[in-house]
């Protein structure tokens, strides 16, 4: 009796999964048994990594693994507490100066994850008597974020100032108490690029707060790759700069940087920084080995430009639609979900590792394979990944 119960109890979960799996919507989850790298094993098999946001190569950076070997000597393993009762080292403290130095910024905070960055700093700063804009393809986590505020949410249209400017003219005088302003800087579905120095200007004009999420654009744009607020050449009038250390940097972790009084607030107030336990003294110390290495050189900045240039370009000659990323981003646009696991699956066939991204994630009819551009492929790794979409690409007519 009691195990019929507990069964009826989650026979919609069951409805659901099988749902999805007629729908062609259920992820299968591939294993990896590498590090990661221009080439992985996945599921036992050697195949061309197209799928990372490992975009400088740093994740198996043998200089950020000596640091995170010789932290884990002096430090140990685990922090053991959060940050504000005993989880604070000074390599934490070092990180953070360190990366303010190198955003431009006047102070930094480190979270466990660019997830619990957003998580932490939205409802902090806006709560249910505010109003958010944020652009409809913002991340999850922007939108998570947002959720949790309690704050009234209105999106604009995607990259639109001006739609954006008309969103806060038509919420002024409503008795809202405060504005923020919401937008990815590099969009990790499109690849495109925020016109950000356009929504600050609306932003500032109007009085909100403004925040950008620059977990695709650290590493990537600006001198270096310090990032889209350096691309526009914005440095002190963004409020908010959200940064990931998991994709360019290699590692793991958050940040935020910004305005002095923001940062300060934020230790205060930001949920995940109070009640989750502090980041690695091992990652910690990765993460300030990535900042030397960006510090001392563009030359793997440089190089991801160059491979991606060249990818692009190949892509487009084949006749594929890679959209209007301007980035590392490539989506190879396919179209119907279908079609892209299907794609998906042919190029594994061959040897290259491209994960098909489909609806929900994107708008129905736009699914893809999303090809992520890194410096440590080499020429011949393109050339190889190139004749593969090429041959799948005719094989199911999509060229």
């Amino acid at each position: 009796m009691t195990e019929s119960k507990g069964s009826e109890k989650t026979q919609w979960i069951l409805d659901e999964l099988a749902s999805l799996r007629q729908a062609g919507l259920f992820t299968q989850i591939r294993t990896l048994s590498s590090p990661q790298g221009a080439w992985l094993v996945v599921d036992g098999r050697q195949v061309l990594n197209f799928c990372s946001n490992n975009y400088l190569g740093l994740a198996n950076e043998p200089r950020l693994a000596n640091a995170a070997k010789s932290a884990i000597d002096k430090y140990g393993i685990g922090p053991a507490a959060v940050r504000t009762i005993a989880g604070t080292m000074d390599l934490h403290v070092e990180l953070e100066r360190r990366l303010a130095a190198f955003k431009g910024v006047e102070a930094a905070i480190t979270f466990q994850s660019g997830f619990n960055a957003n998580l932490g700093t939205i409802p902090a700063l806006v709560g249910n008597e505010d109003v958010i804009f944020s652009d409809e393809l913002n991340h999850a986590s922007i939108i998570d974020g947002c959720r949790l505020s309690g704050a009234k949410i209105i999106r604009y249209a995607h990259a639109d100032p001006g739609e954006l400017d008309r969103a806060i003219q038509g919420a002024q005088g409503t008795g809202f108490r405060r504005m923020l302003v919401i937008t990815d800087g590099v969009f990790s579905m499109d690849g495109d690029v925020a016109p950000l120095n356009q929504v600050y200007e609306v932003s500032s004009a109007r009085g909100a707060l403004l925040m950008v999420d620059d977990a695709h654009g650290e590493g990537v744009l600006g001198r270096g790759g310090r990032g889209i607020v350096d691309h526009f050449g914005l440095h002190g009038k963004v409020d908010v700069e959200i940064g990931t250390m998991s994709k360019a940097f290699g590692v793991v972790g958050g940040a935020i940087c910004g305005k002095q009084v923001i940062v300060d607030y934020l230790r205060q107030r930001a949920r995940p920084f109070l009640f989750s336990s502090a980041v690695t003294a091992a990652d910690t110390a990765a993460c300030l080995a990535a900042i030397d290495l960006l510090e001392a050189s563009t030359e793997l900045v440089d190089r991801m430009w160059a491979n991606t240039k060249l990818f692009k370009a190949e892509m487009k000659k084949l006749g594929f639609d890679t959209g209007k990323s301007e980035t590392p981003i490539t989506p190879v646009i396919l179209g119907e979900n279908q079609i892209a696991q299907q794609f998906s699956r042919k190029l594994f066939e061959r040897n290259i590792f491209a994960m098909p991204i489909v609806f929900p994630t994107v708008p129905k009819g736009t699914a893809r394979i999303r090809v992520m551009i890194s410096a440590s492929h080499a020429a011949s790794d393109l050339e190889q990944g190139l004749e593969a979409f090429q041959t799948v690409g005719k094989e199911l007519g999509v060229i």
